[in-house]
């Protein structure tokens, strides 16, 4: 794939898949700046395994959702390398309970982390990339934004209002350049889907067209194109990467 920007930063990028999307990124050369929140350990180890490979990589500590450190940081990637070309916005936390359970503080903590950690690094990114009248922003949102769960009340807000919002990002940043898309992943396969029993993976594969679980690659490769020049003319766009359990 062809990049005309030259690093990104991607938000919760030490674990999961977002270190998967750092991996991937940095194997077309891109500089990866790789967030994280609490524990240097991990997101050391990523950037010395991007290194060794070949690629570049920073490390970066900052909360997502709080604004100042979320600006301090964007400041610091452009004293560094003289712009941000391109940004993930990843980070998030789950809190899943019934709504009957669920006090607002566990609502409004998970809208905090995924959802106005998103809005404040879309509205810097843009203020940025504005200025080269170029970038793009792909925001990590979720199938269950689309369809709804139970017990996930505050996730499903948090990821559909992701998406409503990044419509309305491409439409004040597509006359300055700047795209804004989403990825809506299914089930994916992670550490923790690793701990469900064969009988609960199967009952979710069942549910899944291609039969199976998708892997943080498929979730990265995604995320590769529509920073890519080959997404040049998508925007306001969801990627959906869910094998077909919702179309």
């Amino acid at each position: 794939m062809k990049f005309s920007g030259k690093n990104v930063l991607v938000t919760g990028g030490s674990k999961g898949i977002g270190a998967q999307i750092c991996r991937v990124l940095a194997s077309f050369n891109l500089k990866v700046w790789i967030n994280y929140r609490s524990n240097p350990d991990i997101a050391d180890a990523l950037a010395e395994e991007i290194r060794s490979n070949g690629g570049e990589a920073a490390v970066i500590k900052f909360d997502a959702s709080n604004e100042e450190e979320f600006i301090n940081a964007i400041n610091v990637i452009i004293q560094s390398d003289g712009e941000l070309s391109y940004l993930v916005n990843n980070a998030g936390i789950t809190n899943d309970k019934l709504a009957l359970r669920m006090k607002l503080e566990d609502f409004t903590s998970v809208i905090d982390a995924n959802l106005t950690s998103a809005f404040i690094g879309s509205r810097e990114a843009l203020k940025v990339m504005s200025k080269k009248r170029f970038g793009a922003v792909v925001n990590i949102a979720s199938i269950v934004g689309e369809m709804g769960n139970a017990g996930q009340v505050n996730y499903s807000a948090s990821k559909g209002g992701m998406i409503a919002m990044s419509k309305s990002f491409a439409k004040e940043g597509a006359s300055r350049n700047v795209r804004f898309n989403c990825i809506t992943p299914g089930f994916i396969e992670t550490d923790m889907t690793n701990k469900l029993s064969d009988d609960i993976k199967k009952s979710y594969t069942d549910a899944v067209a291609l039969k199976r679980f998708g892997s943080t690659t498929d979730v990265a490769n995604g995320v590769a194109f529509l920073l890519s020049d080959y997404s040049s003319y998508i925007t306001g766009d969801v990627l959906k990467i869910n094998g077909g359990l919702y179309m």
